[in-house]
């Protein structure tokens, strides 16, 4: 916990206690859900293992990644629900097995107005997230599908474990479309497909045509 969060060694014994207690940890396999839309908020997550993928979803069933909490971070959506006493804005889901605690909303509050380092921790993740997702909103906005589509696949390295459908989430679009972007980009030798897996075969040609102006 300390080294995931060295700002909690500035809390005080009794307030630091309770955060070290084995006990008090949960462990949720992949895919659990942490919080639903319209849910109440029950504390701010302090993530040790793994990783929670934040998602917005439409009644259609299709969703758009916002943002992932790795371990030592933060989720802005759970801090704006503590600091404006509403209820959830999206959905948080277990992208993998995860180990973690909730910091009670009323220690959540007291530390944010007694703790300095503490709101200072708060507030800078803050201020990181709102520019993650300004950056997101700009991408969608004013970037084709195909250019993202080949900047993901670039970030993830160049052999790829993930089915259509996630990539497809993940760009907030759907899987055909996705499908038939990639079926172009192999035919243009830049990539080799198989289930669930795509290997880069030409990263400076799908990096030259990500960064493409358009």
């Amino acid at each position: 916990m300390l080294a995931r969060y060295p700002v909690l060694t500035a809390l005080r014994a009794q307030d630091l206690a309770p955060l070290l207690d084995a006990d008090a940890y949960l462990r949720l396999p992949t895919g659990s859900e942490l919080f639903a839309e319209h849910s109440p908020c029950g504390g701010f997550p302090l993530v040790i293992d793994g990783t929670i993928k934040v998602v917005k979803r439409a009644a259609n069933g299709r969703e758009m990644l916002l943002y992932r909490v790795e371990a030592g971070g933060s989720c802005i959506i759970t801090s704006s629900c503590l600091l404006g006493g509403a209820a959830y804005s999206a959905c948080g889901v277990a992208e993998t097995p995860l180990t973690l605690t909730l910091l009670p909303e009323p220690q959540f509050t007291r530390l944010l107005g007694d703790c300095a380092p503490f709101r200072q921790f708060v507030f800078h993740l803050f201020a990181q997230r709102i520019a993650h997702l300004m950056q997101r909103v700009e991408e969608v906005a004013f970037v084709r599908l195909d250019q993202r589509l080949a900047r993901l696949l670039l970030a993830r390295g160049d052999d790829i474990h993930a089915s259509q459908q996630l990539l497809a989430d993940e760009l907030g679009s759907v899987r055909e479309i996705v499908s038939r972007l990639l079926k172009g980009f192999a035919d243009a030798g830049w990539v080799a497909l198989g289930r669930e897996h795509i290997r880069i075969l030409d990263r400076p040609r799908l990096r030259e045509f990500a960064d493409a102006e358009r």
